[in-house]
Protein backbone atom coordinates (compact mmCIF):
# COMPACT_ATOMS: atom_id res chain seq x y z
CA UNK A 1 0.00 0.00 0.00
CA UNK A 2 1.02 3.52 -0.87
CA UNK A 3 -0.56 6.92 -0.23
CA UNK A 4 -0.19 10.27 -2.02
CA UNK A 5 -2.43 13.34 -1.58
CA UNK A 6 -3.52 12.81 -5.65
CA UNK A 7 -3.52 10.31 -7.92
CA UNK A 8 -3.37 11.06 -11.40
CA UNK A 9 -4.09 8.24 -13.83
CA UNK A 10 -2.64 8.79 -17.06
CA UNK A 11 0.65 11.19 -18.16
CA UNK A 12 -0.68 12.77 -21.13
CA UNK A 13 -1.77 16.38 -22.09
CA UNK A 14 -3.96 16.65 -18.95
CA UNK A 15 -2.49 14.55 -17.05
CA UNK A 16 1.25 16.23 -17.10
CA UNK A 17 -0.29 19.25 -16.95
CA UNK A 18 -1.96 18.32 -13.79
CA UNK A 19 1.09 16.66 -11.82
CA UNK A 20 3.07 20.37 -12.54
CA UNK A 21 0.30 22.27 -11.22
CA UNK A 22 -0.77 19.76 -8.65
CA UNK A 23 2.74 19.65 -6.86
CA UNK A 24 4.09 22.97 -7.76
CA UNK A 25 3.91 24.50 -4.31
CA UNK A 26 6.14 21.36 -2.77
CA UNK A 27 2.68 20.74 -0.60
CA UNK A 28 1.38 17.62 -2.06
CA UNK A 29 2.38 14.31 -3.20
CA UNK A 30 1.59 13.28 -6.23
CA UNK A 31 1.62 9.60 -8.01
CA UNK A 32 1.31 9.56 -11.88
CA UNK A 33 0.50 6.35 -13.45
CA UNK A 34 1.22 5.41 -16.66
CA UNK A 35 1.75 2.00 -18.60
CA UNK A 36 3.74 3.38 -21.92
CA UNK A 37 7.46 3.90 -21.04
CA UNK A 38 10.02 6.36 -21.78
CA UNK A 39 9.61 8.92 -24.88
CA UNK A 40 13.09 9.45 -25.19
CA UNK A 41 13.96 8.76 -29.28
CA UNK A 42 14.56 10.26 -32.40
CA UNK A 43 10.99 7.84 -33.16
CA UNK A 44 8.81 10.85 -30.82
CA UNK A 45 11.38 13.69 -30.03
CA UNK A 46 12.48 14.41 -33.94
CA UNK A 47 8.94 16.10 -35.16
CA UNK A 48 9.07 14.83 -38.79
CA UNK A 49 9.09 11.63 -37.90
CA UNK A 50 5.64 11.88 -36.50
CA UNK A 51 3.99 8.86 -38.57
CA UNK A 52 6.19 6.42 -36.93
CA UNK A 53 5.26 6.49 -33.39
CA UNK A 54 1.84 6.71 -34.20
CA UNK A 55 2.13 3.29 -35.76
CA UNK A 56 4.21 1.60 -33.58
CA UNK A 57 2.77 -0.94 -30.50
CA UNK A 58 5.57 0.06 -28.25
CA UNK A 59 3.96 3.85 -28.41
CA UNK A 60 0.19 3.76 -29.14
CA UNK A 61 -2.14 1.61 -27.69
CA UNK A 62 -3.75 0.12 -30.97
CA UNK A 63 -7.26 0.73 -30.61
CA UNK A 64 -10.10 0.56 -33.38
CA UNK A 65 -13.47 1.11 -33.84
CA UNK A 66 -16.13 -1.79 -34.19
CA UNK A 67 -17.91 -1.75 -38.18
CA UNK A 68 -18.70 1.62 -38.77
CA UNK A 69 -22.48 1.06 -40.06
CA UNK A 70 -22.76 4.12 -42.18
CA UNK A 71 -18.83 3.93 -43.80
CA UNK A 72 -19.63 0.48 -45.27
CA UNK A 73 -18.38 -1.50 -42.44
CA UNK A 74 -15.00 0.02 -42.13
CA UNK A 75 -13.13 -0.54 -39.31
CA UNK A 76 -11.12 2.75 -38.55
CA UNK A 77 -7.73 3.61 -36.31
CA UNK A 78 -8.18 5.30 -33.14
CA UNK A 79 -4.84 5.69 -31.82
CA UNK A 80 -3.84 6.75 -28.46
CA UNK A 81 -0.97 7.53 -26.64
CA UNK A 82 1.13 4.57 -24.71
CA UNK A 83 4.12 6.56 -23.45
CA UNK A 84 5.04 9.29 -21.30
CA UNK A 85 3.24 12.83 -22.54
CA UNK A 86 0.29 10.66 -24.05
CA UNK A 87 -0.72 11.30 -27.09
CA UNK A 88 0.82 14.61 -27.61
CA UNK A 89 3.84 12.41 -27.43
CA UNK A 90 2.51 10.71 -30.86
CA UNK A 91 0.18 13.61 -32.15
CA UNK A 92 0.70 15.83 -35.44
CA UNK A 93 2.20 18.31 -33.00
CA UNK A 94 -0.38 21.03 -34.41
CA UNK A 95 -1.61 23.67 -31.49
CA UNK A 96 -5.10 25.04 -32.07
CA UNK A 97 -7.21 26.36 -28.58
CA UNK A 98 -10.26 25.98 -31.04
CA UNK A 99 -12.51 28.80 -31.87
CA UNK A 100 -13.94 30.93 -28.99
CA UNK A 101 -17.39 30.53 -29.73
CA UNK A 102 -16.74 26.88 -29.06
CA UNK A 103 -16.24 27.24 -25.34
CA UNK A 104 -19.39 29.82 -24.80
CA UNK A 105 -21.21 26.58 -26.28
CA UNK A 106 -19.97 24.55 -23.51
CA UNK A 107 -20.63 26.80 -21.10
CA UNK A 108 -24.59 27.13 -23.05
CA UNK A 109 -24.53 23.18 -22.26
CA UNK A 110 -23.89 23.06 -19.01
CA UNK A 111 -20.41 23.59 -18.23
CA UNK A 112 -20.80 26.85 -16.07
CA UNK A 113 -17.34 28.44 -16.47
CA UNK A 114 -16.22 26.96 -18.87
CA UNK A 115 -17.35 29.96 -21.81
CA UNK A 116 -14.42 31.87 -23.55
CA UNK A 117 -13.76 34.54 -21.11
CA UNK A 118 -13.20 31.92 -18.26
CA UNK A 119 -10.85 29.81 -20.37
CA UNK A 120 -8.76 32.19 -22.27
CA UNK A 121 -6.24 33.36 -18.92
CA UNK A 122 -5.62 29.79 -19.17
CA UNK A 123 -4.97 29.20 -22.58
CA UNK A 124 -2.33 32.22 -21.84
CA UNK A 125 -1.06 30.73 -18.77
CA UNK A 126 0.23 27.27 -20.31
CA UNK A 127 1.35 29.23 -23.58
CA UNK A 128 4.63 30.50 -24.27
CA UNK A 129 3.90 31.83 -28.05
CA UNK A 130 7.08 32.57 -30.12
CA UNK A 131 5.61 34.60 -33.00
CA UNK A 132 1.59 35.03 -31.61
CA UNK A 133 -0.66 37.98 -31.33
CA UNK A 134 0.34 40.30 -28.71
CA UNK A 135 -2.16 40.41 -26.28
CA UNK A 136 -3.88 37.19 -27.02
CA UNK A 137 -1.16 34.77 -26.39
CA UNK A 138 0.75 33.86 -23.32
CA UNK A 139 4.39 34.19 -23.44
CA UNK A 140 5.48 32.58 -20.29
CA UNK A 141 3.69 29.22 -20.00
CA UNK A 142 5.91 25.62 -20.05
CA UNK A 143 3.95 25.04 -23.81
CA UNK A 144 6.20 26.77 -26.36
CA UNK A 145 3.92 27.04 -29.64
CA UNK A 146 5.89 28.70 -32.93
CA UNK A 147 5.27 28.91 -36.70
CA UNK A 148 7.15 26.94 -39.48
CA UNK A 149 9.59 28.32 -41.75
CA UNK A 150 7.01 27.95 -44.51
CA UNK A 151 10.29 27.61 -46.98
CA UNK A 152 8.12 25.81 -49.45
CA UNK A 153 6.47 28.56 -51.87
CA UNK A 154 3.17 26.11 -51.65
CA UNK A 155 2.81 27.25 -48.09
CA UNK A 156 1.93 30.77 -49.12
CA UNK A 157 0.38 30.04 -52.47
CA UNK A 158 -2.38 28.10 -50.67
CA UNK A 159 -3.00 30.87 -48.24
CA UNK A 160 -2.75 33.28 -51.42
CA UNK A 161 -5.61 31.55 -52.88
CA UNK A 162 -7.87 31.56 -49.68
CA UNK A 163 -7.33 35.47 -50.16
CA UNK A 164 -8.40 35.16 -54.18
CA UNK A 165 -11.47 33.21 -53.26
CA UNK A 166 -12.51 35.92 -51.08
CA UNK A 167 -11.54 34.76 -47.62
CA UNK A 168 -9.62 36.59 -45.06
CA UNK A 169 -6.21 36.20 -44.72
CA UNK A 170 -5.47 36.24 -39.80
CA UNK A 171 -2.23 36.70 -38.98
CA UNK A 172 -2.93 34.22 -35.79
CA UNK A 173 -5.88 32.00 -35.80
CA UNK A 174 -5.28 31.25 -32.15
CA UNK A 175 -5.63 35.09 -31.46
CA UNK A 176 -8.45 37.44 -31.98
CA UNK A 177 -9.67 36.01 -35.39
CA UNK A 178 -9.61 32.74 -36.31
CA UNK A 179 -11.82 32.77 -39.88
CA UNK A 180 -9.18 32.96 -42.52
CA UNK A 181 -5.85 31.49 -44.00
CA UNK A 182 -2.92 31.80 -42.52
CA UNK A 183 0.37 29.96 -40.95
CA UNK A 184 0.01 27.20 -38.78
CA UNK A 185 1.27 26.72 -35.33
CA UNK A 186 3.24 23.94 -33.97
CA UNK A 187 4.35 22.60 -30.57
CA UNK A 188 7.78 22.10 -31.31
CA UNK A 189 10.77 24.00 -29.19
CA UNK A 190 14.49 24.10 -30.36
CA UNK A 191 14.04 21.03 -33.13
CA UNK A 192 12.49 18.76 -30.49
CA UNK A 193 8.63 17.39 -30.42
CA UNK A 194 8.03 19.89 -27.27
CA UNK A 195 5.33 17.16 -25.69
CA UNK A 196 3.16 17.49 -22.35
CA UNK A 197 5.84 15.34 -21.22
CA UNK A 198 8.63 17.80 -21.85
CA UNK A 199 6.61 20.82 -21.48
CA UNK A 200 5.03 19.62 -17.73
CA UNK A 201 5.89 16.00 -17.03
CA UNK A 202 9.98 16.10 -17.00
CA UNK A 203 10.01 19.38 -14.66
CA UNK A 204 7.45 17.81 -12.23
CA UNK A 205 9.32 14.87 -11.85
CA UNK A 206 12.03 17.13 -10.40
CA UNK A 207 10.79 17.26 -8.07
CA UNK A 208 10.65 15.24 -4.92
CA UNK A 209 6.75 15.25 -4.55
CA UNK A 210 6.10 13.54 -7.48
CA UNK A 211 6.13 10.16 -8.47
CA UNK A 212 6.13 8.79 -11.24
CA UNK A 213 5.36 4.40 -12.42
CA UNK A 214 5.86 3.30 -16.04
CA UNK A 215 4.03 0.43 -16.98
CA UNK A 216 1.64 0.43 -14.40
CA UNK A 217 -1.73 -0.78 -16.21
CA UNK A 218 -4.72 0.33 -14.29
CA UNK A 219 -7.40 -1.79 -13.07
CA UNK A 220 -9.94 0.08 -11.72
CA UNK A 221 -10.74 3.03 -8.74
CA UNK A 222 -11.44 1.46 -5.49
CA UNK A 223 -14.34 2.89 -4.33
CA UNK A 224 -15.47 2.97 -0.25
CA UNK A 225 -20.10 3.45 -0.29
CA UNK A 226 -19.60 6.75 -2.67
CA UNK A 227 -15.88 7.85 -2.10
CA UNK A 228 -13.04 6.66 -4.50
CA UNK A 229 -10.08 5.88 -2.20
CA UNK A 230 -7.37 4.07 -4.43
CA UNK A 231 -6.10 2.96 -7.33
CA UNK A 232 -5.59 -0.42 -8.12
CA UNK A 233 -2.92 -1.41 -10.91
CA UNK A 234 -0.56 -4.17 -12.38
CA UNK A 235 3.28 -3.63 -12.81
CA UNK A 236 5.74 -6.35 -13.42
CA UNK A 237 2.81 -8.32 -12.72
CA UNK A 238 1.37 -7.51 -9.62
CA UNK A 239 -1.40 -5.96 -8.93
CA UNK A 240 -1.02 -3.02 -5.99
CA UNK A 241 -3.01 -0.76 -4.94
CA UNK A 242 -2.48 3.11 -4.07
CA UNK A 243 -4.29 4.81 -1.47
CA UNK A 244 -5.48 8.85 -2.11
CA UNK A 245 -5.47 11.10 1.16
CA UNK A 246 -7.13 13.43 -1.18
CA UNK A 247 -8.20 12.73 -4.71
CA UNK A 248 -8.24 10.41 -7.63
CA UNK A 249 -8.17 12.19 -11.07
CA UNK A 250 -8.65 10.00 -14.13
CA UNK A 251 -7.02 11.15 -17.33
CA UNK A 252 -6.65 8.58 -19.73
CA UNK A 253 -7.90 9.68 -22.70
CA UNK A 254 -11.41 9.48 -23.99
CA UNK A 255 -11.12 5.85 -24.64
CA UNK A 256 -9.82 4.82 -21.57
CA UNK A 257 -11.30 7.15 -19.11
CA UNK A 258 -14.87 5.85 -19.44
CA UNK A 259 -13.25 2.35 -19.47
CA UNK A 260 -11.57 2.49 -16.22
CA UNK A 261 -14.71 4.32 -14.79
CA UNK A 262 -16.93 1.25 -16.06
CA UNK A 263 -14.39 -1.14 -15.06
CA UNK A 264 -14.91 0.42 -11.55
CA UNK A 265 -18.79 -0.21 -11.82
CA UNK A 266 -19.48 3.20 -12.45
CA UNK A 267 -21.35 3.93 -15.58
CA UNK A 268 -24.64 2.65 -17.36
CA UNK A 269 -26.31 -0.45 -15.51
CA UNK A 270 -27.38 -1.77 -18.97
CA UNK A 271 -23.23 -1.87 -19.98
CA UNK A 272 -22.07 -3.12 -16.69
CA UNK A 273 -24.18 -6.21 -16.19
CA UNK A 274 -23.27 -6.97 -19.69
CA UNK A 275 -19.77 -6.99 -18.90
CA UNK A 276 -20.56 -8.45 -15.79
CA UNK A 277 -19.28 -6.18 -13.35
CA UNK A 278 -21.09 -4.61 -10.32
CA UNK A 279 -23.19 -2.04 -10.04
CA UNK A 280 -21.44 0.41 -7.61
CA UNK A 281 -22.96 3.56 -9.04
CA UNK A 282 -25.09 4.61 -11.96
CA UNK A 283 -24.16 7.35 -14.31
CA UNK A 284 -25.77 6.73 -17.63
CA UNK A 285 -23.51 8.68 -19.56
CA UNK A 286 -20.27 7.22 -19.27
CA UNK A 287 -19.14 6.18 -22.65
CA UNK A 288 -21.83 8.23 -24.35
CA UNK A 289 -21.40 11.11 -26.23
CA UNK A 290 -18.33 9.79 -28.09
CA UNK A 291 -17.49 12.16 -31.13
CA UNK A 292 -14.58 12.93 -33.32
CA UNK A 293 -13.23 14.72 -36.47
CA UNK A 294 -13.50 13.21 -39.52
CA UNK A 295 -10.88 14.23 -42.67
CA UNK A 296 -10.14 13.62 -46.25
CA UNK A 297 -7.29 13.81 -47.86
CA UNK A 298 -7.97 16.08 -51.24
CA UNK A 299 -4.67 15.16 -53.25
CA UNK A 300 -3.06 17.41 -56.34
CA UNK A 301 -0.50 16.49 -58.70
CA UNK A 302 2.05 19.04 -58.61
CA UNK A 303 3.32 20.96 -61.81
CA UNK A 304 6.62 21.78 -59.78
CA UNK A 305 8.95 19.79 -58.46
CA UNK A 306 8.64 21.81 -55.56
CA UNK A 307 6.87 19.15 -52.90
CA UNK A 308 8.60 16.77 -50.57
CA UNK A 309 8.42 14.15 -52.58
CA UNK A 310 11.94 14.42 -53.62
CA UNK A 311 12.72 14.42 -49.59
CA UNK A 312 11.13 10.58 -49.44
CA UNK A 313 13.89 8.71 -50.54
CA UNK A 314 15.71 6.77 -48.05
CA UNK A 315 18.85 8.65 -48.67
CA UNK A 316 17.19 12.12 -48.16
CA UNK A 317 15.52 10.68 -45.00
CA UNK A 318 18.78 9.44 -43.67
CA UNK A 319 20.70 13.11 -44.37
CA UNK A 320 17.11 14.63 -43.04
CA UNK A 321 17.79 12.34 -39.75
CA UNK A 322 21.12 12.91 -39.87
CA UNK A 323 21.39 17.00 -39.73
CA UNK A 324 18.30 16.89 -37.07
CA UNK A 325 20.41 14.95 -35.10
CA UNK A 326 23.88 16.52 -35.38
CA UNK A 327 22.35 20.15 -34.97
CA UNK A 328 18.31 20.20 -34.37
CA UNK A 329 18.10 22.06 -37.69
CA UNK A 330 16.54 21.45 -41.17
CA UNK A 331 13.48 19.32 -42.57
CA UNK A 332 13.38 17.06 -39.05
CA UNK A 333 12.57 20.09 -36.90
CA UNK A 334 8.79 20.04 -38.36
CA UNK A 335 5.48 18.37 -38.96
CA UNK A 336 5.14 20.02 -42.56
CA UNK A 337 1.76 21.58 -41.08
CA UNK A 338 2.50 24.80 -41.78
CA UNK A 339 0.03 26.69 -43.24
CA UNK A 340 -4.03 26.67 -42.61
CA UNK A 341 -7.24 27.87 -43.21
CA UNK A 342 -10.48 27.91 -40.83
CA UNK A 343 -13.56 28.78 -43.10
CA UNK A 344 -17.60 28.61 -43.00
CA UNK A 345 -19.55 25.87 -45.36
CA UNK A 346 -22.72 28.52 -46.09
CA UNK A 347 -24.27 31.60 -44.79
CA UNK A 348 -25.83 31.20 -41.38
CA UNK A 349 -23.09 29.31 -39.23
CA UNK A 350 -21.75 31.99 -37.25
CA UNK A 351 -18.10 30.81 -36.93
CA UNK A 352 -15.87 28.44 -38.92
CA UNK A 353 -17.13 24.66 -39.08
CA UNK A 354 -14.43 23.74 -41.59
CA UNK A 355 -10.41 23.24 -41.03
CA UNK A 356 -7.82 22.82 -43.43
CA UNK A 357 -4.24 21.44 -42.65
CA UNK A 358 -2.14 21.71 -45.67
CA UNK A 359 0.96 19.55 -46.65
CA UNK A 360 3.63 20.09 -49.43
CA UNK A 361 3.34 16.41 -50.16
CA UNK A 362 0.38 13.63 -51.22
CA UNK A 363 0.81 11.01 -48.88
CA UNK A 364 -1.46 9.26 -45.83
CA UNK A 365 -1.11 10.31 -42.32
CA UNK A 366 1.31 7.07 -41.46
CA UNK A 367 3.65 7.83 -43.98
CA UNK A 368 2.34 5.45 -46.81
CA UNK A 369 2.93 7.78 -50.00
CA UNK A 370 0.14 7.75 -52.38
CA UNK A 371 1.08 8.98 -55.08
CA UNK A 372 4.30 8.35 -57.34
CA UNK A 373 5.26 11.65 -58.04
CA UNK A 374 5.56 15.08 -56.87
CA UNK A 375 1.50 16.12 -55.07
CA UNK A 376 0.50 17.87 -52.49
CA UNK A 377 -2.62 17.88 -50.30
CA UNK A 378 -4.89 19.41 -47.68
CA UNK A 379 -6.60 17.20 -44.37
CA UNK A 380 -10.54 18.33 -44.72
CA UNK A 381 -13.37 18.20 -43.19
CA UNK A 382 -16.22 19.27 -41.05
CA UNK A 383 -15.42 20.59 -37.48
CA UNK A 384 -19.14 20.20 -35.68
CA UNK A 385 -19.86 16.64 -36.62
CA UNK A 386 -23.50 15.80 -35.07
CA UNK A 387 -22.86 11.86 -34.85
CA UNK A 388 -22.33 10.48 -31.61
CA UNK A 389 -21.03 6.98 -30.34
CA UNK A 390 -19.83 5.29 -27.56
CA UNK A 391 -16.79 3.44 -25.66
CA UNK A 392 -18.31 -0.27 -23.98
CA UNK A 393 -16.21 -2.20 -21.81
CA UNK A 394 -16.16 -5.18 -23.30
CA UNK A 395 -15.53 -7.63 -20.32
CA UNK A 396 -14.48 -7.53 -16.77
CA UNK A 397 -11.16 -8.50 -18.02
CA UNK A 398 -9.44 -4.68 -17.43
CA UNK A 399 -6.74 -5.89 -20.47
CA UNK A 400 -9.69 -6.37 -22.91
CA UNK A 401 -9.44 -3.30 -25.31
CA UNK A 402 -13.45 -1.88 -25.67
CA UNK A 403 -15.87 -1.85 -27.68
CA UNK A 404 -15.10 1.96 -29.42
CA UNK A 405 -18.13 2.97 -31.64
CA UNK A 406 -18.18 6.31 -33.35
CA UNK A 407 -20.97 5.82 -35.48
CA UNK A 408 -19.55 8.34 -38.09
CA UNK A 409 -21.90 9.82 -40.51
CA UNK A 410 -24.97 8.53 -38.81
CA UNK A 411 -26.25 12.05 -38.85
CA UNK A 412 -27.44 13.59 -42.40
CA UNK A 413 -26.40 17.34 -41.67
CA UNK A 414 -22.73 15.08 -41.87
CA UNK A 415 -22.79 14.40 -45.19
CA UNK A 416 -23.84 17.94 -46.19
CA UNK A 417 -21.23 19.80 -44.82
CA UNK A 418 -18.53 16.61 -46.43
CA UNK A 419 -19.86 17.68 -49.67
CA UNK A 420 -19.74 21.38 -49.05
CA UNK A 421 -15.56 20.63 -48.02
CA UNK A 422 -15.02 19.06 -51.10
CA UNK A 423 -16.98 21.74 -53.42
CA UNK A 424 -15.00 24.33 -51.60
CA UNK A 425 -11.66 22.94 -51.51
CA UNK A 426 -11.84 22.12 -55.33
CA UNK A 427 -12.64 25.95 -55.99
CA UNK A 428 -9.71 26.99 -53.97
CA UNK A 429 -7.61 24.98 -56.18
CA UNK A 430 -8.72 26.89 -59.22
CA UNK A 431 -7.32 29.87 -57.89
CA UNK A 432 -4.83 31.88 -59.67
CA UNK A 433 -2.33 31.35 -56.77
CA UNK A 434 -2.33 27.46 -56.73
CA UNK A 435 -3.24 26.90 -60.46
CA UNK A 436 0.69 27.55 -60.91
CA UNK A 437 1.45 24.53 -59.53
CA UNK A 438 -2.11 22.49 -59.62
CA UNK A 439 -1.94 19.25 -61.90
CA UNK A 440 -4.40 16.47 -61.80
CA UNK A 441 -6.31 16.02 -59.26
CA UNK A 442 -5.56 12.80 -57.63
CA UNK A 443 -8.30 12.44 -55.40
CA UNK A 444 -11.34 12.37 -55.11
CA UNK A 445 -10.75 12.54 -58.81
CA UNK A 446 -12.29 14.80 -61.32
CA UNK A 447 -14.81 11.83 -62.51
CA UNK A 448 -16.20 12.56 -58.68
CA UNK A 449 -18.87 15.35 -58.50
CA UNK A 450 -22.30 14.15 -58.00
CA UNK A 451 -23.50 14.16 -54.20
CA UNK A 452 -23.92 10.38 -54.45
CA UNK A 453 -19.77 9.83 -56.12
CA UNK A 454 -18.75 12.23 -53.32
CA UNK A 455 -21.04 10.27 -51.05
CA UNK A 456 -19.43 7.11 -51.86
CA UNK A 457 -15.79 8.74 -51.62
CA UNK A 458 -16.20 9.75 -48.67
CA UNK A 459 -17.62 6.35 -47.40
CA UNK A 460 -14.35 4.95 -49.11
CA UNK A 461 -12.02 6.93 -47.93
CA UNK A 462 -12.46 9.21 -44.63
CA UNK A 463 -10.18 8.52 -41.85
CA UNK A 464 -10.49 9.62 -38.31
CA UNK A 465 -8.31 13.22 -37.65
CA UNK A 466 -7.74 11.25 -34.24
CA UNK A 467 -9.56 14.02 -32.01
CA UNK A 468 -12.01 11.33 -30.31
CA UNK A 469 -13.67 13.59 -27.12
CA UNK A 470 -16.95 13.84 -25.29
CA UNK A 471 -17.11 10.22 -23.43
CA UNK A 472 -17.38 11.48 -20.05
CA UNK A 473 -19.35 14.48 -20.66
CA UNK A 474 -19.21 17.83 -18.16
CA UNK A 475 -22.24 19.40 -17.33
CA UNK A 476 -24.55 20.00 -14.81
CA UNK A 477 -25.10 17.96 -12.02
CA UNK A 478 -28.84 17.54 -13.34
CA UNK A 479 -27.87 16.64 -16.73
CA UNK A 480 -28.66 12.64 -16.70
CA UNK A 481 -25.69 12.55 -19.53
CA UNK A 482 -23.31 14.44 -18.12
CA UNK A 483 -20.57 12.69 -16.18
CA UNK A 484 -18.42 15.69 -14.43
CA UNK A 485 -19.76 18.82 -13.06
CA UNK A 486 -18.25 21.98 -13.89
CA UNK A 487 -15.29 21.24 -12.06
CA UNK A 488 -14.19 17.77 -13.42
CA UNK A 489 -15.96 16.19 -10.09
CA UNK A 490 -17.54 12.86 -11.15
CA UNK A 491 -21.07 12.94 -10.04
CA UNK A 492 -22.16 11.01 -6.47
CA UNK A 493 -19.17 9.85 -6.25
CA UNK A 494 -16.50 12.21 -3.59
CA UNK A 495 -12.84 12.11 -4.06
CA UNK A 496 -13.14 11.76 -8.38
CA UNK A 497 -12.37 13.60 -10.70
CA UNK A 498 -12.25 13.26 -14.59
CA UNK A 499 -10.34 15.71 -16.49
CA UNK A 500 -8.87 15.60 -20.04
CA UNK A 501 -10.61 15.37 -23.43
CA UNK A 502 -13.18 12.80 -22.80
CA UNK A 503 -15.36 16.07 -20.80
CA UNK A 504 -15.68 17.55 -24.00
CA UNK A 505 -19.36 18.49 -24.31
CA UNK A 506 -19.21 19.06 -28.14
CA UNK A 507 -15.52 18.68 -30.05
CA UNK A 508 -13.94 22.30 -30.57
CA UNK A 509 -13.01 24.01 -34.14
CA UNK A 510 -9.41 22.30 -34.69
CA UNK A 511 -7.25 19.75 -33.28
CA UNK A 512 -7.21 18.56 -29.44
CA UNK A 513 -3.96 18.97 -27.79
CA UNK A 514 -4.41 22.61 -26.66
CA UNK A 515 -7.83 22.00 -25.07
CA UNK A 516 -6.85 19.15 -23.24
CA UNK A 517 -3.30 21.08 -22.22
CA UNK A 518 -6.21 23.64 -20.97
CA UNK A 519 -7.97 21.37 -19.00
CA UNK A 520 -5.40 20.09 -17.30
CA UNK A 521 -4.46 23.92 -15.94
CA UNK A 522 -8.08 24.51 -15.11
CA UNK A 523 -9.42 21.54 -13.25
CA UNK A 524 -6.09 21.99 -11.21
CA UNK A 525 -7.15 25.01 -9.90
CA UNK A 526 -10.43 23.26 -9.04
CA UNK A 527 -8.68 20.18 -7.51
CA UNK A 528 -6.83 22.65 -5.35
CA UNK A 529 -9.60 24.54 -4.24
CA UNK A 530 -8.37 28.44 -5.86
CA UNK A 531 -10.33 30.88 -7.70
CA UNK A 532 -9.95 30.35 -10.87
CA UNK A 533 -7.82 33.10 -13.22
CA UNK A 534 -10.05 36.27 -13.16
CA UNK A 535 -12.44 36.22 -16.58
CA UNK A 536 -10.66 38.19 -19.85
CA UNK A 537 -13.07 40.70 -21.28
CA UNK A 538 -11.15 40.35 -24.70
CA UNK A 539 -14.14 39.31 -27.73
CA UNK A 540 -13.02 37.71 -30.47
CA UNK A 541 -13.08 38.56 -34.48
CA UNK A 542 -17.17 37.11 -35.80
CA UNK A 543 -17.33 37.80 -39.79
CA UNK A 544 -20.01 40.94 -39.62
CA UNK A 545 -21.93 39.52 -42.38
CA UNK A 546 -21.66 35.69 -41.34
CA UNK A 547 -25.89 35.67 -41.49
CA UNK A 548 -25.76 36.30 -45.24
CA UNK A 549 -22.12 35.10 -46.66
CA UNK A 550 -20.33 32.15 -46.54
CA UNK A 551 -17.18 34.36 -46.99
Amino acid sequence: MQEFDFIIIGSGSAGSAMAYRLSEDGKNTVLVLEFGGSDRGPFIQMPSALSYPMNMNTYNWGFETEPEPHLGGRRLATPRGKVMGGSSSINGMVYVRGHARDFDAWEEMGAKGWGHRHVLPYFKRLENSHGGEEGWRGTNGPMHVKRGRRLNPLYQAFVDAGREAGYPVTPDYNGYQQEGFGPMEMTVHHGFRWSAANAYLRPAMRRPNVKLVTRAYVHRVVLEGKRATGVEYEVGGEVVTAKARREIVIAASSINSPKILQLSGIGPPEVLKAAGLPVNHVLPGVGENLHDHLEIYFQMESKRPVTLYSSLNLYSKAMIGLEWLSFKTGLGTTNHFEACGFIRSKAGIEYPDIEYHFLPAAMRYDGKVAFKGHGFQVHVGPMRSKSRGHVHVRNSDPKAPPKILFNYMSHPDDWEEFRACIRLTRELFQQPAMLKYAGREIQPGSNVQSDAEIDAFIRQHCESAYHPCGSCKMGSAKDVTAVVDHECRVIGIDGLRVADSSIIPQVTNGNLNAPTLMIGEKASDHILGRDPLPASNQEPWINPAWKVSQR
